[in-house]
């Protein structure tokens, strides 16, 4: 891009925000034909007060790839249906691109050639791209909308997470719309082969030397039979990220004091960068110990999350550094596969010196949308997201949403009974295409397996559902990860690339990658950690330091 360009597109954005807020009336929209005038805002009011657009009102958005079943279409569906029936909205020239990388690229082309976008742009999880499109011009803030219209569930979660907002905040305005994820869902725990456990008369693993003697154990004294050359220990990756959802390792660095690949406090309230601490030496020798001694497959480079686990499922490794719902997948792979097998969730183990640790992201977002400038109706999509956390989120007793979302869908009358048995309703289905997707309140799933797992009675539509397609194993693991909340470390950078991250950021973490596989497999000695951090200091990681704590300092004061 030109200089000239570069200048430009900033001067758009500033100019379109004072514009934006120049319209406002009475705290209305921001922006776009309905807030734009009071009685634009008017309008607007009145639909909040019905709960629909009448008459019915066009939108566009984007729909990531979604199944459809019966016969139905992108163009009809019991989705769209239902929102045209409930909310009086329709698709008009809404996006439905092929899969994420596909809808990136799409979205940047757009950008650049000047093509009309949606009115509401899922974001994906990006921080240059969420930059980008910021500095576009194109879309409003919507700091006025969200305060005016969001719903209590909604505001009650930015409330008590401000650090919700860290991604999308610029020149002191909230650009994006944070779509709410459960909680804690994806906290790391050890799912190791309890059948394995039980054989060996091993108890659960406090320390990481513990753990240790249980690999030992798996590899060498192998209760299935299995040659020591057959067993692995350790189901892990070490593809591209291991501070990752499944087959981590997270958890390892943590006991040595530093979670890896994220951005950690230290003691003196500053930010730092988890794979430049001393404590990710410890861990890379540990686990060049590990690799020495057969603990660790050699093909794990290779491997994303999914192929590593496939060696706990195929029966192979004892331990896959995992979530909660393990028990949904993968480990049914596992049960098929290996006659007898059983699988529990352990507790993360300490290091030497007590010190333990896993990622945690706080904030409950899954993803976020922004608002064209150009929108006609620019609060439709509050509108659409409140009737979703309010209806379906936790459905209550004799709501049209007990059961599920649609009747011969995702529920029906089987033998004069409600169900939502897969297996007894004749096609089965529940991959509406909800432009935000799933509402979900962030921290509801967790709490209520927590409930089941202590023995207390589903009472709530929602509490039952759980009851009925968690397993036990699942409810267990969510009362463990929960036991350990003290342990979880926050990354604490969420905000836009800096300017040194956009220009150097790939190149680093292509060195930290490298490097650590090399230590990891005796290619290069422990101590080559120690030329990394100075190289990665001088390549520019000090200077991105500088911009994320700089970064921090402006959203936390």
């Amino acid at each position: 891009m030109t200089t000239w360009k570069k200048m430009l597109l900033p001067l758009m954005a500033l100019m379109l925000v004072v514009t934006a807020c120049s319209q406002a009336d009475n705290g209305g929209s921001a922006a776009g034909n309905t807030g734009s005038t009071e009685a634009g805002a008017s309008t607007a009011d009145k639909v909040f007060e019905q709960g629909k657009y009448d008459p019915p009102i066009d939108i566009s958005t984007v729909i990531m790839p979604r199944e459809y079943t019966k016969g139905e279409t992108k163009d009809n569906n019991v989705h769209d249906r239902w929102m045209l029936e409930t909310l009086g909205m329709k698709h008009k020239d809404t996006w439905y691109p092929a899969g994420a990388d596909q809808y990136k690229q799409q979205l940047q082309l757009a950008l650049t050639s000047g093509e009309k976008l949606p009115d509401f742009v899922m974001v994906p999880t990006d921080p240059v791209l969420t930059n980008q499109l910021i500095e576009s011009g194109q879309f409003i803030a919507i700091d006025e909308l969200f305060e005016k219209y969001a719903s209590p569930l909604w505001k009650e979660h930015t409330n008590a997470n401000p650090d919700v907002w860290y991604p999308f905040t610029k020149d002191g305005k909230k650009w994006n719309l944070p779509i709410m994820e459960y909680t804690d869902n994806d906290d790391t725990l050890l799912w190791l082969r309890e059948d394995w456990m039980k054989k060996l008369n091993l108890q659960e693993p406090k320390t990481i030397a513990d753990l240790e003697v249980i690999m030992d154990k798996f590899k060498n004294e192998n209760p299935d039979g299995l040659a020591a050359k057959d067993v692995y220990p350790l189901a892990i990756t070490l593809k591209n990220n291991t501070n990752t959802w499944m087959g981590g390792l997270d958890w390892l660095f943590g006991a040595y004091g530093s979670v890896q690949e994220q951005w950690n406090m230290d003691a003196s309230g500053n930010l730092e960068y988890g794979s430049v601490n001393p404590g990710a030496k410890q861990a890379l020798a540990k686990l060049r110990e590990w690799m020495e001694k057969g603990y660790i497959h050699p093909d794990s480079a290779l491997w994303d999350e999914g192929k590593a686990a496939e060696l706990w499922t195929k029966g192979n490794a004892g331990i896959l550094p995992g979530a909660n719902w393990i028990p949904d997948w993968p480990a049914p792979d596992l049960l098929n596969n290996v006659a007898g097998s059983e699988y529990k969730a352990y507790p993360i183990p300490a290091g030497p010196e007590g010190k333990i640790g896993t990622k945690w992201q706080k904030s409950g977002v899954n993803s976020s949308f922004m608002i064209n400038k150009d929108a006609k109706h620019p609060e439709a999509i509050i509108l659409y997201y409140n009737y979703l956390l309010e209806n379906l989120a936790n459905p209550e007793a004799g709501s049209p949403y007990e059961y599920g979302f649609a009747q011969g869908y995702d529920w029906d009358i089987v033998d004069g009974q409600p169900t939502q048995d897969k297996e007894k309703i004749n096609g089965f289905f529940d991959k509406f295409p909800f432009i935000t997707g799933p509402a979900r309140i962030p921290g509801l799933y967790m709490e209520t397996l927590v409930k089941l797992a202590n023995g207390e009675e589903a009472k709530t539509p929602y509490e039952k559902q759980l009851a009925t397609f968690r397993k036990p194993e699942n409810w267990y693991a969510a009362k463990v990860v929960m036991s350990q909340i003290d342990i979880r470390k926050q990354n604490y950078f969420t905000g836009a690339a800096t300017p040194t991250m956009i220009e150097k950021w790939n190149l680093l973490r292509q060195s930290e990658l490298e490097t650590f596989n090399k230590i990891i497999y005796g290619k290069l000695p422990v101590d080559a950690f120690d030329e990394f951090v100075a190289n990665w200091k001088v390549n520019g990681g000090e200077q991105v330091t500088k911009e994320v704590n700089e970064w921090f300092q402006s959203v936390t004061k």
